[in-house]
């Protein structure tokens, strides 16, 4: 009876035991749990205490930065302030309105010089303050121009009309403001010229100027949402023109005896690929006289295809020669690139092609005459159109040459752009002469 009663105590205990150790390992279970989330709540308050810190000091590093910004805008408005009281008077824009008035036509340049000191004589309000940033706009190529633009855009934002401004033209916490949105994914513009490929990239028109930067909302294209039907959206003088280039050259011609003559000079090749074309800078001293009158040989520049078509057919390339006499007016001569053998003047080029976007590239000891691009016979078409580029400005005398010029098929595919030509527009009942 003993050993029966000692085994059941036994049996008990041991049960006791296990039941104690099962409890035991339960509770010890829970403990590991809780100190397992401790640490890891401790590591995120840790973390965003971090945080914390950093947001802190990026703030304490962007508020010196606003301060002395801040500071620099004091100065330039005492600056400003000071010419505003210099001008108060009139005197001096009564000068230089008198000045003026001797004039036949005032250059881009200075509407908007005169923009700038109406306003700071008579106000933003001032009409003539307006109508003279307006003139400068409409006037002023992009070829080289591109501070004019900027001016005359930053003047009529000023005075309270609302104006695209090119992203090249704000000031620079604006443009650091837009590269900041645009990185988040938070800009209000979706890239506007879409440039040669269809992604936002900095990017420059035809005729000089350089391109914006690399993160800056270009502002046309000649494909996706600012391709040649949008730009009038942001240009319109590209949809409301009624002199546009280029054209479709055909039947019937009209007559005509103007006499032009080319007379090119070398000097140092300075290319640039501006985003939109290869373009050659050339130093004064080339000129295209037309009846006599010379017009000062800018930059040359190409397309492909040819934006010009002969009998609804284009040819491989065209390079077109931008020109500007002493009043301002434009003159483009224009070279139709057939496919065909090498042209060594091509090959000079295409050997000295920019390695980047936007920047200027000037080889040591590399001479380039811009007459080597020309055939040796001068007949030609001739028409008022505009550039065919945004602003797409009017009032610009083309001159398309009949006779061709060579290119082989591995410069045509060597050339950097696949398409940037502009479609032909509409003659609108303008004559086409030839000589």
């Amino acid at each position: 009876m003993k050993r029966i009663l000692l085994e059941v105590f036994l049996a008990i205990a041991l049960v006791g035991a296990a039941v104690f150790g099962f409890m035991n390992q339960k509770t010890a279970k829970t403990a590991t749990a809780q100190i397992t989330e401790l640490k890891k709540a401790a590591e995120e308050a840790e973390n965003t205490v971090k945080e914390k810190e950093e947001a802190i000091k990026t703030a304490e590093e962007e508020a010196a930065a606003l301060h002395e910004e801040m500071a620099a805008m004091e100065e330039k408005a005492n600056q400003l302030e000071a010419v505003k009281a210099a001008l108060a008077n009139g005197s001096t824009l009564s000068d230089l309105e008198s000045a003026y008035k001797k004039e036949k036509s005032l250059s881009a340049e200075r509407q908007v010089g005169l923009g700038a000191i109406r306003m700071l004589t008579k106000g933003a309000e001032d009409p003539a303050t307006l109508e003279a940033f307006r003139k400068a706009l409409q006037m002023s190529e992009l070829g080289d121009r591109k501070n004019t633009i900027c001016a005359a855009q930053l003047g009529l934002l000023a005075a309270g009309e609302k104006v695209k401004v090119m992203s090249d033209c704000l000031p620079k916490s604006e443009k650091a403001k837009g590269d900041k949105e645009e990185k988040d994914g938070h800009s209000k513009d979706d890239g506007h010229d879409h440039g040669k490929d269809g992604k936002a990239k900095g990017k420059d028109d035809g005729h000089g100027d350089k391109k914006e930067e690399k993160h800056a909302a270009p502002h046309w294209g000649y494909e996706g949402e600012m391709g040649p039907d949008k730009w009038g959206k942001e240009f319109p003088t590209c949809a409301a023109g009624k002199s546009q280039s280029p054209l479709d050259i055909k039947n019937p011609f009209v007559k005509t005896r103007m006499v032009v003559t080319a007379d090119y000079k070398e000097g140092p090749l300075k290319v640039l690929n501006n985003g939109h074309t290869i373009q050659v800078i050339v130093t004064p001293g080339s000129k295209l006289r037309i009846d006599g009158v010379a017009h000062d040989l800018l930059q040359f520049h190409f397309h492909r295809p040819s934006e010009e078509k002969i009998d609804g057919k284009p040819m491989a390339m065209v390079v077109h020669f931008v020109h500007k006499n002493a009043e301002g007016k434009l003159a483009v001569l224009g070279v139709l690139l057939k496919e065909g053998n090498e042209n060594p003047g091509i090959k000079t080029l295409w050997a000295n092609l920019p390695k980047e976007e936007g920047v200027e590239y000037a080889p040591d000891g590399v001479n380039f005459n811009p007459g080597n691009l020309l055939p040796r016979e001068f007949d030609y078409y001739s028409y008022e159109g505009s550039l065919t580029t945004p602003p797409c400005t009017e009032g610009v005398r083309f001159f398309i040459l009949k006779t061709t010029v060579n290119i082989a098929k591995e410069q045509v595919q060597a050339f950097p752009f696949k398409m940037n030509a502009r479609p032909v527009q509409p003659l609108n009942g303008r004559e086409i002469l030839t000589n």
